[in-house]
């Protein structure tokens, strides 16, 4: 790497120190070892001081294993904060009764109360700077009463040191808990991702299932037509007929490629920000005249009645694809020739539609497909209800659905349409 972009990417010392304000002490990296660092600078600070001051306060030798003493507990002031003040103090103690160079003890017993400050609770921290005040006043008033008067003078210093460390516990709370609040909106934001990504995934599978079930069901049966007529009799051969059955098989395979290639395209597609509607164009009822037209070439007698106007764009699509899945399944289960009857009424404030054919129905052994899983959760998708099942009073099968609307449409007069052409 370039010399330029190291010092580039290195943080500043301004960087480093507000790293340090805003860091948690107690979860610091080498922590230990910092704090033996400190230690060391702090009683080499200290023995300067005792040396600098007259020979009648300089420290004999009890004096200097007091001062080594009191540096020592500053080693583990992370851990124990209030255990180290006592400690320092109970050490301090002896070495002011003495007589000793009062200030050499100073920054050891202002970092100490710092610490506590910082870690601690405000009124503990309170507590106990008023208890070393008294306790220190107390002892300088047994040894030199200039001294406890100095240090009452002085004492404005340990207030501020408190109230600093106070200050700086409180802004570490306040940067915590911003942290804590972007990575909650952070988290918010991933899981709404996930779950969009899972509601396409679920749209994606119903669409495939739709129409990939729809049209090989209809190529299905428009193959076995054409070959029923190839075999049925073949010195009278019905050329219009097997013409017929195959166009009909390439317009269904057009229709089904249009429609995976839309599909598909919404999968590829690396980001649909800004794209009013990606999926292309919805289906809608007007599209259910084709299916029943589908559903009559594969030999079924559908009647169609459609009364419905201003039908929300949602609503409509997801009856398109009920009724879809509804006549894909008479197709496949209901047996030859059935009857079909397709009704879409709008009324006040939802869409009502059935599918009711006189067919056999679905072998209860087979193994369950997905189709009426997928037809309920286009009902839930617009908030919506879905019934489906045997017929009570007469044999066949009969699916209900109830879609609500926003407003209620306008009256209107649909067309129905009724043909009995068997394919």
């Amino acid at each position: 790497m370039h010399p330029t972009t190291e010092a580039a990417s290195r943080p500043r010392v301004g960087e480093r120190v507000i790293a340090a304000i805003n860091r948690d002490p107690r979860t610091a990296l080498h922590g230990t070892r910092n704090d033996a660092v400190l230690a060391a600078v702090l009683l080499a600070g200290a023995v300067c001081l005792a040396l600098l001051t007259h020979e009648a306060q300089r420290p004999d030798a009890l004096g200097w294993t007091l001062l080594v003493a009191a540096h020592v507990p500053i080693v583990w002031r992370r851990r124990r904060p209030l255990l180290v003040l006592a400690a320092l103090f109970a050490v301090a103690a002896p070495y002011h009764a003495m007589d000793n160079n009062h200030t050499a003890v100073g920054p050891a017993s202002y970092v100490a109360l710092y610490t506590l400050a910082v870690t601690g609770r405000p009124l503990r921290t309170v507590v106990t700077g008023v208890a070393v005040l008294t306790v220190s006043v107390s002892v300088m008033l047994t040894v030199n009463t200039h001294q406890a008067l100095e240090l009452l003078r002085i004492s404005g210093w340990v207030i501020a040191v408190l109230f600093c460390g106070i200050d700086i516990r409180y802004y570490r709370q306040y940067v915590a808990a911003i942290v804590e609040r972007a990575e909650r909106a952070e988290r918010t934001r991933e899981e709404e991702a996930r779950r969009r990504v899972a509601e396409e995934r679920l749209r994606v599978a119903r669409d495939l299932h739709d129409l990939l079930a729809h049209s090989i069901t209809l190529i299905g049966v428009q193959t076995s037509v054409a070959a029923h007529v190839l075999t049925a009799d073949p010195e009278r051969l019905d050329r219009t007929a097997v013409a017929r059955a195959l166009d009909d098989i390439a317009d269904t395979c057009r229709t089904a490629r249009g429609e995976l290639r839309t599909t598909l395209e919404v999968l590829r597609a690396q980001d649909n920000a800004g794209v009013p509607d990606a999926r292309g164009p919805l289906p809608n009822l007007g599209g259910l005249t084709d299916l029943a037209e589908s559903a009559r070439f594969a030999g079924a007698h559908v009647e169609l009645s459609v009364r419905a106007d201003d039908v929300p764009s949602a609503v409509g699509a997801a009856a398109y694809r009920i009724v879809q899945e509804a006549l894909t399944n008479v197709v496949r289960h209901a047996g030859p020739k059935p009857s079909v009857r397709v009704e879409v009424h709008a009324g006040p404030g939802a869409l009502r539609l059935s599918v009711t054919d006189d067919g056999t129905g679905p072998d209860p052994a087979g193994t369950p497909g997905f189709g009426l899983v997928g037809m309920r959760e286009r009902a839930r998708s617009v908030g919506g209800t879905l019934d489906a099942g045997p017929r009570e009073s007469t044999d066949g099968f009969e699916v209900t659905a109830v879609l609500p609307t926003p407003a209620a449409p306008p009256t209107t007069t649909g067309t129905t349409l009724t043909s009995e052409r068997t394919g």
